[in-house]
């Protein structure tokens, strides 16, 4: 049974029961003083951006490749100014995840009975947030529940939506929300909005526990399966992490359903008329921590897409491309999907590399590894503006 679906008369008492719950919490939080997620949580409170302006904002850079390329999580420490990045396409992803969730349901945003609280305290976080890093662009009102979106020109009553439908509604983020199950200790997706699919969606997700959901990434039973558990059951509050998951793509997909055209398309087939030009890079950018009440786990990422013609001008970046799909894990590159760009992004990337060379921005004798600079590239910054 799930809290956002009411096909039938007992899941529509669930649905009642949580709305009440949530409800009663928000009533709660309207007559106390509001709670200081960055003091309860340990993470420090984000360097607000007073001059901040969504439309020329650009995303950072975010190229997480290495060598040697080994399947394991490749953690960092999360940078409390970056937990949620806005940019340009702000609003066009707004839209797109609005019309998402109004096609396919819950495969789009699902939650079962018991994470209510974990919801609502993660909606309050990233309240709290946005206010903080945006301030001119987002403002709450605490006592009354309502929320600004000077950027959509939307006022929302937040004790009156579903925490996760206002998520979508103004956050392009997907947030999975794991919790511990007492009866065995594993962690299970029980909450979530993820309109950044591919391949996958919420509907084959919820319920299960991280092993089931992980069982189609190579070498995550061999490798990582009895730590995950581990490492999210020590978690401490005050230590969330990031990390980066990337793939070339044919264009810019946000969702794509398993068993959909588009994904038979991308398993099985090479497109001749491909241009360098249709290419781009996904990189996934995520982050892992815990809600300082409920205890739940979130991963919350969100997908950027980056022309692939951008790396011809960024030092190192296709000779190490190269050497990742050239001799990369077949299991790792096949599970990425990579095979149906590569007929293009080869060729490209051995141009790229060699005109680099013959710059002098790259030595002939670089052996190729993880950057000192990475998630990004040298003079990424410069580069930037």
């Amino acid at each position: 049974m799930n809290a956002l679906n009411s096909p039938t008369p007992h899941v529509a008492l669930g649905f009642t029961l949580a709305i009440l719950v949530v409800f009663v919490i928000a009533r709660k939080l309207r007559t106390s003083q509001q709670i200081d997620y960055f003091e309860l949580s340990g993470v420090p409170a984000p360097t607000p951006l007073p001059d901040f302006d969504i439309d020329k904002a650009k995303p950072r850079p975010y190229r997480p490749f290495r060598w040697e390329y080994h399947q394991n999580m490749s953690l960092m420490s999360m940078e409390p100014d970056w937990w949620l990045e806005l940019e340009s396409t702000y609003r066009e992803r707004i839209t797109q995840r609005k019309t998402l969730h109004a096609q396919h349901g819950t495969a789009i945003i699902n939650a079962l009975p018991g994470s209510e609280l974990a919801c609502r305290e993660l909606m309050e976080m990233v309240i709290q947030f946005l206010c903080a890093r945006y301030p001119n662009q987002f403002q709450y009102h605490h006592r009354t529940g309502t929320f600004v979106n000077r950027i959509l020109e939307t006022t929302t009553d937040t004790n009156r939506i579903h925490p996760l439908v206002f998520l979508n509604e103004n956050v392009p983020e997907d947030f999975l929300i794991p919790m511990e199950d007492p009866r065995t200790g594993l962690y299970v997706l029980c909450a979530g909005v993820s309109c950044s699919a591919v391949g996958w969606n919420l509907g084959t997700k919820i319920g299960k526990p991280l092993h089931e959901i992980h069982a189609p990434v190579p070498d995550y039973a061999e490798k990582m399966k009895f730590s995950m558990d581990r490492f999210f059951s020590n978690m401490p509050c005050d230590k969330p992490i990031q990390r980066g998951s990337w793939g070339l793509e044919d264009g810019q997909p946000l969702f794509v359903l398993p068993g959909s055209h588009e994904m038979i398309a991308r398993e099985t087939r090479q497109r001749p008329d491909m241009k360098v030009e249709d290419i781009y890079l996904r990189v996934d950018w995520q982050t892992l921590r815990r809600l300082p009440r409920s205890k739940a786990i979130v991963f919350n990422f969100k997908a950027l897409f980056t022309p692939m013609t951008d790396f011809r001008n960024e030092p190192y970046i296709p000779r190490l491309l190269l050497k990742i799909l050239r001799e990369g894990k077949p299991s790792i590159l096949q599970y990425k999907g990579l095979w149906h760009t590569e007929h293009v992004a080869l060729p490209a990337l051995e141009k790229w590399a060699k005109e680099q060379e013959d710059k002098g921005l790259v030595p002939a004798d670089w052996k190729e590894r993880k950057l000192d600079e990475s998630p990004f590239f040298p003079n990424w910054d410069k580069q930037r503006n």
